[in-house]
């Protein structure tokens, strides 16, 4: 696994748990959170499998 790799595994974690500790809070809407958690694994897996 390259260095690329591994940040985008460790990452997108990241940002799923911030979009659903907001949703949570009332900060952001379930479109909203929803829309950055399938936004951010497509570009995690487009990147991840073309490195």
């Amino acid at each position: 696994m390259t260095d690329a790799q591994l940040g985008l595994a460790v990452t997108t974690p990241i940002i799923i748990v911030f979009a659903i500790a907001l949703r949570r809070m009332g900060v952001l809407r379930t479109t909203g959170a929803a829309t950055a958690v399938l936004a951010s694994v497509a570009i995690a897996a487009a990147l991840y499998l073309t490195q």
